[in-house]
C-alpha cells in the first residue's frame, strides 16, 4: 500500500498522507511520493486546487524517527541531500501554480507543522495541535524554521522552537500558523466549501495572484508596486479576464 493516496474529484486533487500507524510520519518514500504527485499535478491544467490531509488520528507527527536514528552514522553530505528533499518539498508547495490547502486534524508537529504551514491556506480543527518539539529530542527544527519565522515573528518563533511547546489551534491561529479554525465536526464541510470556492476561480488569475503574492517577499515598496504593474498588464491579456469582464458588462 502506498504511503500517499491521490484522489481526484473534478478540479480538486486530494493528497492523503496514508501512514496512520506511524502518525503519517514523513519517511523518505512519503516525501518522494509527494514530490511526484505535485510534479504530475503541475502539468495537469484541469487541477485547480490541491488539498493535503492525513489519514487516521493525526495530520502528521513529523519526521520518521527510525529513519532519523538510522541516518546518524551516515556521511553529512548524504544527510544534507535527504534534508533538502524535505526542504525542496516545502518550496514546491509555495511555487505550485495553484492554491494548496492543508486540512489539519490531530497533531501537526515538527516537519508535519512545516508541511501544513507551507500550504497557502491551513484549515484546522479546534482540537488540532501544532508544535516544533525537535529540541526535546536533541534535534534542531532546521527545515521548518524559515517558514516559522515568517509566519509567527521572531520572538514567538524562537520561544516555540527553543521550548518545543505544543499549542492548540486557536493559539496557532493567533500566531499566524493557521488560516481558519473550525469545530471538529465541521472541518470537512467548511474545508470543502472553501476548496470549492477556490476551484471555481479563474485558473490564470489564481496562478498570477499566488505567484505575485510570494514574489513580494523581501522586495521594497517601490519594487512591489513595479512588479504588481507588470502582473496587472499580463492579467489583462488572459482569456479568463476578457470573458469575465464581458460577462459583467453584459448584465
Amino acid at each position: 500500500m502506498s504511503d500517499l493516496e491521490v484522489r481526484r474529484d473534478g478540479p480538486v486533487l486530494s493528497l492523503v498522507l496514508a501512514r496512520p500507524a506511524k502518525r503519517n510520519a514523513l519517511s523518505l518514500s512519503l516525501i518522494e511520493a509527494l514530490h511526484d504527485a505535485l510534479a504530475t499535478a503541475e502539468l495537469d491544467a484541469e487541477v485547480h486546487v490541491v488539498t493535503l490531509r492525513g489519514e487516521g488520528p493525526d495530520f502528521c507527527a513529523g519526521a520518521d524517527l527510525q529513519e532519523l536514528l538510522d541516518s546518524a552514522d551516515r556521511e553529512p553530505a548524504e544527510n544534507e541531500r535527504d534534508a533538502l528533499r524535505l526542504g525542496n518539498l516545502l518550496v514546491r508547495l509555495r511555487t505550485f501554480p495553484r492554491p494548496v490547502v492543508a486540512i489539519v486534524h490531530g497533531r501537526a508537529l515538527a516537519g508535519g507543522a512545516g508541511l501544513a504551514t507551507a500550504c497557502d491556506i491551513v484549515v484546522a480543527a479546534e482540537s488540532s495541535r501544532f508544535g516544533y518539539p525537535e529540541m526535546q529530542r536533541g534535534f534542531v527544527p532546521a527545515m521548518v524554521m524559515t517558514l516559522l519565522r515568517r509566519l509567527a515573528g521572531e520572538k514567538a518563533a524562537f520561544e516555540l522552537v527553543a521550548t518545543g511547546r505544543v499549542v492548540g489551534a486557536l493559539e496557532a491561529h493567533a500566531l499566524g500558523l493557521v488560516t481558519r479554525v473550525v469545530p471538529d465536526e465541521r472541518l470537512q464541510v467548511e474545508a470543502g466549501e472553501l476548496v470549492a470556492r477556490l476551484a471555481s476561480a479563474s485558473p490564470s488569475a489564481m496562478h498570477l495572484t499566488k505567484k505575485l503574492f510570494y514574489e513580494l517577499d523581501g522586495r521594497s515598496f517601490e519594487e512591489g508596486i513595479a512588479l504588481g504593474a507588470r502582473v496587472n498588464a499580463l492579467a489583462r491579456t488572459t482569456p479568463d479576464f476578457r470573458a469575465a469582464i464581458a460577462r459583467f458588462l453584459a448584465k
